[in-house]
């Protein structure tokens, strides 16, 4: 599963830019250019931002950031200081301007830096829910993007039901003896 947006909060999304953490470890923000569009696809910005080198190693170095505070936070353990400290820090600073455009519409805009301070802000947000939802990671062995279970059980367990869900029903059916 690639640069999709299905966890809720664009937080756990970017930390979910690494297909099979742990196995595969495919980094899909491979360029400035598909950052940028990433910013645009997560609903940071309407437009795609001017985003160089030094702004994906940003990026990704947010993520990395953010995988130990998500595990943390999943898992209901110690948040790590080291982890803590580097997203407070990347917390602060300008946001992406929301407008109302010419057409009516919504427009949101801002440059590579006031979108990775949104993500960061979207990260700080995940630590005291007031919605009750809670964060978890997909179940397919596969996948391991992380997601807001905002079921009313708060026992969902694929981050899609198309993707991941339907995987498991096909190896679940699969797996049954015929006859």
């Amino acid at each position: 599963m690639s640069m999709v947006h299905v966890a809720g909060n664009p937080a756990l999304d970017l930390v979910g830019t690494v297909t099979s953490r742990g196995t595969l470890d495919a980094d899909e923000l491979t360029t400035p250019d598909v950052l940028a569009q990433w910013y645009v696809d997560a609903g940071i910005v309407t437009r795609r931002p001017m985003v160089d080198e030094r702004h994906l190693a940003a990026a990704v170095a947010l993520r990395e950031h953010l995988f130990p505070l998500v595990e943390s936070l999943a898992g209901g353990t110690a948040l790590p200081d080291r982890h803590r400290t580097a997203l407070n820090r990347a917390a602060r600073g300008p946001v992406p301007v929301v407008a109302v455009g010419p057409d009516g519409r919504r427009t949101t805009s801002g440059d590579a830096d006031a979108c990775l301070v949104a993500v960061a802000r979207a990260a700080v947000e995940l630590f005291d829910r007031a919605d009750g939802a809670v964060v978890r990671f997909c179940a397919d062995e596969t996948c391991t993007h992380p997601f807001l279970d905002r079921s009313r059980t708060r026992r969902r367990r694929w981050c899609d039901m198309a993707s991941c869900g339907d995987r498991a029903k096909v190896r679940r059916y699969r797996a049954q003896p015929s006859g």
